[in-house]
């Protein structure tokens, strides 16, 4: 049985390097747009609450039953020298289509020319504006692959440390753009999906368009006004919130980006 293991380990090794290989020799700028379907699972969230009894947490899975999800369409529109994600209409709907809302602001623009990062996003109550340099995550590639939408997709991994959560992606260097959602980008492919503490949260593509893209779709749209701050300084008031909430035995994620 061993020996069955590390010949399948050897074969998929194998089959990474030629993919990695392949990739390098042939791959070229690519620009289009990606759109993902971000779902969230309210009650695996609210079960890491640790000031929440068990008893309340199976209440409220009993209530919520397989309804305790809630869907969001975003995309990544992106080429060789810069990407935008946001939402794909800014509408919020219920899911059975009765209700609409107005979705806070969320823009979050890589500038890979120039090394510079700026999101636009509502925190705890105000418009914020954050503006640094590049900062990807340190990624960690695994022995792990599967298919997304028909692109081998090989596995990374990574941590964030300011909301405690582990983050799983999937990338494919079959597309060869350093893009993903949010704050998740910085692979040798574009990432098609991205898990959060295995499974709080899942956001996968629904759609690739490879395509040339018109000016007017990878500008930048305008903004309000907005208090800037830098990627530090952002994680502080998220970290800072997070903990005098969760200390308080307040629910802490409805002021600020989960993700």
């Amino acid at each position: 049985m061993w020996a069955k293991f590390r010949n399948n380990s050897i074969l998929i090794s194998i089959f990474l390097l030629s993919v990695s290989f392949l990739t390098q020799v042939t791959a070229q700028p690519v620009e289009g747009v990606i759109i993902y379907e971000d779902t969230r699972y309210w009650t695996r969230i609210y079960s890491r609450l640790d000031y929440l009894t068990q008893e309340e947490k199976d209440r409220m899975k009993l209530v919520w039953g397989a309804n305790d999800s809630y869907k969001q369409e975003m995309k990544v529109t992106f080429n060789p020298s810069r990407s935008i994600y946001t939402y794909l209409d800014d509408q919020g709907r219920s899911d059975d289509g009765r209700y609409t809302w107005k979705l806070p602001t969320y823009v979050a623009t890589r500038d890979f020319e120039k090394g510079k990062q700026q999101d636009w996003l509502v925190m705890l109550g105000r418009n914020y504006m954050v503006d640094d340099s590049l900062q990807a995550p340190r990624w960690k590639v695994m022995n792990k692959i599967k298919d997304i939408k028909g692109y081998v997709c090989m596995m990374a991994v990574t941590e964030d440390t300011v909301r405690n959560q582990k983050i799983t992606a999937w990338f494919a260097d079959g597309i060869p753009a350093s893009v993903g959602p949010g704050d998740y980008f910085g692979l040798p492919g574009a990432i098609l999906e991205l898990e959060v503490n295995d499974g709080d949260i899942v956001v996968t593509a629904k759609e690739i368009q490879l395509r040339p893209l018109a000016p007017a779709e990878i500008q930048i749209p305008k903004q309000k006004k907005a208090k800037t701050v830098s990627v530090a300084e952002r994680n502080r008031l998220i970290w800072t919130h997070l903990r005098d909430n969760i200390k308080a035995g307040r629910y802490p994620y409805a002021a600020v980006p989960f993700l």
